[in-house]
């Protein structure tokens, strides 16, 4: 493995020697694709943006590859969200590429702790001992925050289209508070006996193989349930606790995103006789995305007999 490392570090610093003085549209690498998004819709035709975690890939565990190594040492601007894999791979990014200006989107925003079961929807700030969510990107409200950012790193770089960046960053903002308004308008519409009468706290449970959804649930007023427990598979008293959950908070459907197995879930909504429907927190078109979802599990938190997939 050092070995490995230290052949990346070489390649990244060989391409560095030849990389060209900045010019033309700034380079800029992202961890995700969502970031892309965000990226591509303030800077247009200005940027070129590489992102590390490929569709299909967890950015739990992901290794870049030699290529994006390479292509990374061209890179004016690494767009950090706090996705597990960073931890490992920040610090090498800025020895390979001293130039680069290395910026966390995720500073400054309310975390809360990751959790399918004691915290969901509430705001917390980091505690010890506590692993905070690193989804932060799934709150609009944290979106437009993040938005901001971005159009400020972009200007400070190229400050010839400092005009363009605002332009493009009040449309992107403009959709995203749109989005927020139409979603907190939908979740104010389920009905009062969405929250089983089980959960105390009154607010509408959905359920999830991995624990992505935690801010989008403190938004707008939901409680995610996890099948996922730090990071691992179910066991069968697991499996046999979680259906008995699902019963009690009254959930007939089970999201999962695609990058994860969906064995687990299988088995639960055979317990409860409910459907599993997929639910993806890395989609590209985030606000396409969002919407999608958001009104999926609207459509899961409705009685039973009124679900329709």
């Amino acid at each position: 493995m050092r070995l490995w490392n230290t052949l990346l570090v070489c390649l990244v610093l060989c391409a560095a020697w030849t990389a060209p003085a900045f010019g033309g549209p700034v380079h800029v690498s992202v961890s995700i694709l969502p970031e892309r998004y965000f990226v591509e819709r303030i800077g247009g035709g200005h940027v070129d943006v590489q992102v590390m975690v490929p569709p299909g890939a967890q950015p739990h565990s992901y290794d870049p590859k030699p290529g994006q190594m390479a292509r990374l040492a061209k890179a004016d601007l690494y767009l950090a969200i706090g996705v597990p894999f960073e931890a490992a791979w920040l610090p090498r990014f800025a020895s390979a590429n001293p130039r680069m200006r290395i910026v966390d989107l995720a500073a400054g925003l309310e975390r809360i702790p990751i959790s399918g079961h004691h915290h969901e929807g509430h705001g917390h700030h980091g505690h010890d001992g506590e692993h905070m969510d690193p989804h932060v990107w799934l709150s609009p409200r944290n979106a437009l925050i993040m938005a901001d950012i971005i159009r400020d790193e972009l200007a400070t770089i190229d400050p010839d289209h400092a005009e363009y960046y605002a332009a493009q960053h009040r449309a992107l903002a403009d959709d995203i508070t749109a989005l927020d308004n139409e979603l907190t308008s939908l979740f104010a519409t389920l009905p009062p006996d969405c929250a089983a009468p089980a959960n105390a706290d009154g607010r509408c449970a959905f359920m999830v193989f991995h624990p992505s959804w935690g801010y989008f649930a403190r938004d707008y007023g939901l409680r995610q349930i996890a099948v996922e427990q730090d990071g691992r598979e179910p066991s069968p008293s697991d499996l046999a606790h979680l259906v008995q959950s699902a019963r009690t908070a009254g959930v007939h459907v089970i999201f999962v995103q695609p990058q994860f197995s969906r064995r687990g879930v299988e088995a639960i909504a055979r317990g409860i006789d409910g459907q599993v429907v997929p639910a993806d927190p890395l989609a590209h078109d985030w606000l396409s995305n969002m919407r999608c979802v958001a009104r999926a599990f609207h459509g899961a938190l409705r009685p039973a007999d009124a679900l329709a997939f």
